[in-house]
């Protein structure tokens, strides 16, 4: 019995559970989410200006042909009156988007930090191992060992393929890409063209090799633009100084660093679960340390989150930075407020805008008229009839030739006298007309002044006349009575 008893006190006790591995179980870090997204991002960039839907693309302003198209729809630049409510839904999205998710365009969308991670995180790190990890973007390489500069020489080249690709996707927004292969085949009848992409793809190379992040910090507004947008329920990463303990002392950029190791910070607060590794500051992109708090750098990739998140999870406990704002995390004020008054502000004003602009679009004319009076402001017959003449610029917008004519509405009594017959218009093409209008009838019996008299001008396509219409407003300036009076005399006389 007593034999017994020994061998099961002797028997082997059962594993502990990885407390990391429970706490994470299905965790998906952000660093893999922001790759995703990424991809995303990129393959629409590279195949939107492929897509076309009637020889029209999703966005193009095309300086060479003079127009702009969007929503699959095409407009001339007489119709750029959608420019300011594009202009407009850009700022106040970006305004809108900061508002709520602080820099999460800078993070999670701009082409800087995408190119930046290709470089940096693919190329140096997993494809040549130039850097050791991803976690510590610290600590630079050795650049005067030979094997790292010829390793740095390779990742140079491979981004430079990318930044021309990458440069002649911008211009594709501009050039279509049908055009830009063409135009490159015969580069000296295209040397703006040219320029620019060699220009843009070198800048490229300089920015994210050379400049890094500091064209984050440094050179783009927005990091400025910031400041002012952000309030205590932004979305940002954040660190709990509640839970964490307070490693910096101060306000705004006076503060300073009163801790550096677990046990200083354990003899001012002895509940601080902060570890003090610092892994969410080796893996900062722009080498800031999140525990200071809001500092202009950030630029919310959330890497200290995943960071941090690792470090926390192996104790059994959540990060102690997290992706929250200041009033929940810093502040322990309630939950974040993410329909304020300011974000429903923002985002009414963009619906109007939004709104707007599909009605303005909606109102997409399908060929141009531009309706100019001549110097003479009429001719009087002897017989007393009176003629306006007129010049029409008449442009055909659309993919295919079209016949045009056009009548005065509203006014049976004024009779086009030229052109006496329709006109066909190539696709595309631009045709001036002279215009002759006429009436036999005593349109105003004003013995003082001459008269205008408003008129509607409406021009339309004869084989397809309830799409491809306009209308124009003009007026016919009819003479003063007295004026009539002379010219009859005058034959009476004769």
């Amino acid at each position: 019995m007593q034999e017994a008893t020994l061998n099961a006190g002797s028997a082997p006790q059962p594993k502990k559970k990885n407390r990391a591995k429970e706490y994470l179980k299905g965790w998906i870090p952000y660093r893999i989410k922001r790759y995703w997204t990424f991809t995303a991002i990129t393959i629409v960039a590279l195949v939107l200006p492929w897509i076309r839907i009637n020889g029209n693309h999703f966005f193009l302003l095309n300086f060479d042909h003079k127009q702009l198209h969007f929503m699959f729809v095409r407009f001339d630049m007489q119709e750029l009156y959608l420019m300011p409510f594009l202009l407009m839904l850009l700022f106040l999205g970006i305004f809108a988007m900061t508002s709520v998710g602080g820099r999460v365009w800078c993070g999670w969308a701009c082409p800087q930090t995408i190119f930046r991670v290709i470089y940096r995180d693919f190329f140096e790190t997993k494809l040549l191992h130039l850097r050791k990890r991803i976690n510590n973007k610290q600590i630079e390489p050795d650049w005067s060992k030979p094997e790292n500069q010829i390793k740095r020489l390779i990742a140079i080249l491979l981004w430079a393929v990318l930044a021309f690709v990458a440069a002649a996707d911008f211009l594709w927004y501009f050039v279509p890409p049908e055009d830009f292969f063409r135009y490159i085949t015969d580069p000296s009848n295209h040397t703006i063209l040219m320029g620019f992409w060699i220009g843009i793809a070198l800048f490229l190379i300089a920015d994210v090799v050379f400049i890094k992040e500091n064209f984050c910090v440094y050179i783009c507004p927005y990091s400025r633009v910031q400041s002012v947008l952000y309030d205590d329920d932004t979305l940002m990463a954040v660190y709990d100084p509640v839970r964490g303990g307070h490693i910096y002392e101060g306000e705004g950029y006076q503060r300073h660093k009163v801790v550096s190791s677990v046990k200083e910070l354990h003899q001012k607060e002895p509940e601080a679960e902060c570890t003090a590794c610092e892994s969410c500051v080796k893996v900062c992109p722009t080498h800031i340390d999140i525990r200071k708090g809001l500092q202009l750098e950030c630029i919310n990739c959330l890497e200290c989150v995943d960071a941090c998140t690792k470090v926390m999870g192996a104790l059994g406990k959540p990060s102690l930075v997290r992706w929250s704002s200041e009033r929940e995390a810093v502040m322990h004020a309630g939950k974040t407020r993410i329909f304020r008054p300011k974000v429903i502000a923002y985002f009414t004003v963009l619906a109007i805008v939004l709104v707007a602009l599909f009605v303005m679009g909606s109102k997409k004319e399908h060929m141009l008229l531009n309706v100019n009076k001549t110097t003479r402001l009429y001719k009087i017959y002897p017989n007393g009839s009176v003629e306006n003449d007129y010049v029409f610029l008449f442009q055909n917008t659309e993919e295919k030739p079209h016949k045009y004519t056009f009548k005065v509405e509203g006014h049976p009594e004024i009779k086009i006298v030229r052109p006496k017959e329709a006109f066909h218009l190539g696709a595309g093409k631009k045709k001036k007309k002279v215009v002759v209008l006429r009436t036999d009838k005593v349109l105003a019996k004003n013995n003082v002044k001459d008269t205008p008299i408003p008129i509607t001008i409406k021009a339309y396509a004869v084989d397809d006349p309830k799409r491809v219409v306009v209308e124009r407003k003009t007026v016919f300036v009819y003479p003063r009575l007295d004026e009539i009076k002379k010219a009859k005399a005058k034959k009476t006389q004769e």
